[in-house]
């Protein structure tokens, strides 16, 4: 691997925007807003919109509108009755 080309890779503290949910990881980001974290150390902050704890899909609240495939949409659309479904 070639040296000195490479970002810095340092622990940053990401924090949600929307719930105040805050983690830490690491990054080669870096911030000027810096945090105290439980640790007792000061991290840059990076602020994001969504997060495990505001995503939909990871918090329960999504809503799944299709139940179907391609294949059930044709059928449906053209009025097709399936000859091997299950009675």
């Amino acid at each position: 691997m070639r040296q000195n080309i490479h970002p810095e890779y340092h622990p940053v503290v990401f924090m949600d925007t929307t719930t105040g949910f805050k983690f830490l990881s690491g990054s080669t980001k870096n911030s000027e807003e810096t945090i105290e974290w439980e640790d007792g150390n000061t991290y840059p902050v990076i602020r994001v919109e969504v997060t495990s704890d505001s995503h939909p899909f990871y918090t329960g609240r999504q809503k799944f509108t299709q139940a179907d495939g391609p294949v059930d949409r044709f059928n449906k659309k053209y009025g097709f009755k399936d000859t091997n479904a299950a009675e």
